[in-house]
C-alpha cells in the first residue's frame, strides 16, 4: 500500500507542461523527419501522428491542423538558430572567424536537414508570414548590440540601423535561396567561404569610412 502511495506521489509531482512539452517535442521532430524523407506532400497529420508515435487525437490537442506544426516548427528552429548564432558570436576573438562561425550555424540551422527547412520556409512563405518570422531575429540582432557594446572587435554593434538590416538580409536571403534551390555546394568549403568573404568585405567597407 505505501508503495502504491509513492508511486502515486511520484507521479504527481510531474508537471503537466513537462508532459506536454515532451509531447509537442516528440512531434516536432516528427514533422521534421517526414518532411525530409518526403517533402510537403509526403506531410499530413496522420503520418506526423504515427512517426511521433501519438494518436492523431493527442496531435489535435496540440495542434489545429497541419499549419500550426509548420509554424511552430520553424520558431522552435529559428529561436535553435540564433542560439546558435549568439554562441558563435561569443567565440572566436577575430571578426572572420566570429563570422565564419555564424555563416557556419545558418548553414547548419534545421540539423542539417535542408529539405525540411525548405518545406518549411515554403509554408511560412505561402502563409504570408515572413514578416512575422523576422521579429526574432530583430530582436537578437538589437540584444547582440547591446552585448558587443564593450567588445573592441565588435560585429554588430559597430552597425548602424540600416547596415545591420542590409547585413542581415543579404546573409539570409543568399543561404535562403541555396537552401530554396537545392545547390548542391550548399554545405560546401567554397560556397561558406564566398559568404564569409561577403560579410566581411562589407564590414570592412564600413570600417574604412
Amino acid at each position: 500500500m505505501a508503495k502504491s502511495r509513492q508511486a502515486l506521489e511520484v507521479t504527481r509531482r510531474i508537471p503537466r507542461q513537462a508532459r506536454s512539452a515532451e509531447t509537442v517535442a516528440l512531434i516536432l521532430e516528427a514533422t521534421a523527419q517526414v518532411l525530409e524523407a518526403g517533402d510537403l506532400p509526403a506531410f499530413t497529420t496522420n503520418s506526423v501522428a504515427e512517426r511521433a508515435g501519438v494518436s492523431i487525437g493527442t496531435l489535435y490537442q496540440y495542434f489545429a491542423d497541419k499549419n500550426e506544426i509548420l509554424l511552430a516548427l520553424a520558431r522552435q528552429q529559428m529561436a535553435i538558430g540564433l542560439a546558435d548564432i549568439g554562441r558563435a558570436l561569443q567565440g572566436d576573438p577575430s571578426v572572420e572567424g566570429r563570422v565564419r562561425a555564424v555563416v557556419q550555424a545558418m548553414v547548419n540551422a534545421f540539423g542539417g536537414r535542408h529539405r525540411a527547412r525548405k518545406a518549411v520556409t515554403q509554408a511560412i512563405l505561402a502563409q504570408g508570414l515572413g514578416t512575422e518570422m523576422m521579429s526574432p531575429i530583430a530582436a537578437f540582432i538589437a540584444a547582440a548590440r547591446q552585448q558587443e557594446g564593450a567588445n573592441p572587435q565588435p560585429l554588430i554593434a559597430a552597425l548602424s540601423t540600416e547596415q545591420a538590416f542590409v547585413l542581415s538580409r543579404a546573409l539570409m536571403a543568399t543561404i535562403r535561396h541555396a537552401v530554396m534551390e537545392e545547390q548542391p555546394f550548399l554545405r560546401s568549403q567554397a560556397f561558406e567561404d564566398e559568404v564569409v568573404r561577403l560579410v566581411v568585405a562589407y564590414l570592412g567597407a564600413i570600417t574604412e569610412r
